[in-house]
């Protein structure tokens, strides 16, 4: 049974969720599933704005037939060619082969790869570029380029009658959709805030600047609902969801609060850990603790990217750094998260080398600040220790 909602005038809502998904590109787990968003609109000339990943086809195919209703589809609107939102392309000419593809020059090479048997089609397509229009009727579409936000070929479509922003992968989290679609019908700091911002580091993190450039842009439009390609469609409170992206792309932190990261083996450095936050909350910081042998480095990311204090803690493994704390690391390098303070506990038997190895890496981050003042321990954390720990924690609260 088909499941479409309109969002505004002559647009309605056509995608599907998947809540057995484990793992979103195979690799960030989403215990909640996601949603695969795309949009139909009906006037004079119909449009449909974009498509879905293969394992909602069923669902997405009879949504999108159930809103047009009989009519012929004219436009297939291309905004980003990511699998999860083009794999059903194909599909979608084979039902409404009169249906014409819009997308811009940096689209068609993407669609003949994925597609090599539908060249022609490919060739006959629309190209637009940044500033050009689509008229359906009462609907006008007025495109956005948006390249590297966070594939080269990304644009997003304004339909300027209604003030809809198809922001293609901006604006996104990972989640399924339940009852509601809409953003302002859901507790979204509550429930959704904590996937949007993991969806967001994790996924566009690393593309601040371009980020940056497509918010100055959407800065001058007319913008009165966001429709993503995840998650739920925004049409109050705009800015302040604008404002997350502002700070997310800017590599500012979210929040003036500490987080204690750890790799641990056998508690003791898990032991440390804990005693530093508690020292930290006794100096009045907000603080949060996580074991990175637990929750996934996605989320310990996304900590990173919201708190404005980072204090890394892991014992020396092989010569080297436990595993869990170097990944992340790797990942921070990856994604260039910037303009953060960090502090470093290390742990050693007999030849301490974590700090050196966590210094190491944090010293190819920009315009971040690592304390010098750190901590060593030596197998457990001895009692005499304990002012030691009071004086780091210090240290940390003051740096904040």
């Amino acid at each position: 049974m088909y499941s479409i909602q309109p969002i505004a005038k002559d647009i309605l809502y056509v995608g599907a969720s998947d809540r057995r998904l484990a793992k979103f590109e195979n690799l960030f787990p989403i215990p909640r599933g996601v949603s695969y968003n795309a949009y139909l609109i009906l006037d004079e000339k119909t449009a449909l704005m974009d498509t879905a990943d293969a394992s909602v086809a069923g669902q997405f195919l009879e949504n999108v037939t159930a809103g047009l209703a009989g009519r012929n589809l004219d436009y297939l609107v291309v905004d980003h060619m990511e699998p999860d939102h083009a794999t059903m392309i194909e599909e979608v000419l084979l039902r409404w082969p009169d249906a014409q593809i819009v997308c811009n020059a940096k689209t068609v090479p993407m669609l003949k790869a994925y597609f090599p048997g539908d060249t022609a089609r490919i060739d006959n397509a629309l190209l637009v570029k940044e500033g050009d229009t689509l008229s359906l009727g009462a609907h006008n579409l007025a495109f956005v380029m948006a390249p590297m936000v966070h594939w080269p070929e990304v644009m997003m479509a304004l339909d300027t009658t209604t003030g809809t922003l198809f922001s293609a992968d901006a604006f996104g989290t990972f989640g399924a959709l339940e009852g509601s679609i809409f953003a302002d019908e859901v507790n979204f700091e509550r429930d959704w805030l904590d996937d949007a911002r993991r969806y967001y580091a994790n996924i566009v993190g690393k593309y601040g600047a371009p980020v940056q450039a497509v918010l100055k842009k959407a800065g001058g439009l007319p913008i009165q609902t966001i429709a993503p390609l995840h998650g739920p469609i925004w049409r109050k409170d705009l800015g302040w969801f604008i404002g997350k992206y502002d700070l997310w792309s800017r590599y500012e932190p979210e929040e003036k609060a500490a987080v204690v990261l750890y790799g641990s083996m056998y508690g003791h450095t898990a032991s440390a850990a804990q005693a530093i936050a508690a020292k930290l909350a006794q100096q009045g910081v907000k603080v949060a603790v996580h074991d990175l042998s637990v929750i996934d480095t996605s989320e310990a990311v996304a900590e990173c990217w919201r708190a404005s204090t980072i204090v890394l803690a892991a014992p020396t493994y092989n010569a080297g750094l436990y595993l869990p704390m170097h990944a992340l690391l790797d990942d921070l390098k990856a994604l260039a998260l910037q303009n953060r303070t960090f502090a470093v506990v290390e742990n050693g038997s007999w030849a301490p080398m974590a700090g050196k190895c966590m210094r190491a890496a944090l010293a190819e981050l920009k315009n971040c600040t690592v304390l010098e003042q750190g901590v060593t321990i030596r197998g457990a954390l001895a009692p005499a220790q304990d002012a030691e720990l009071e004086a780091f924690a210090k240290a940390v609260a003051e740096a904040m």
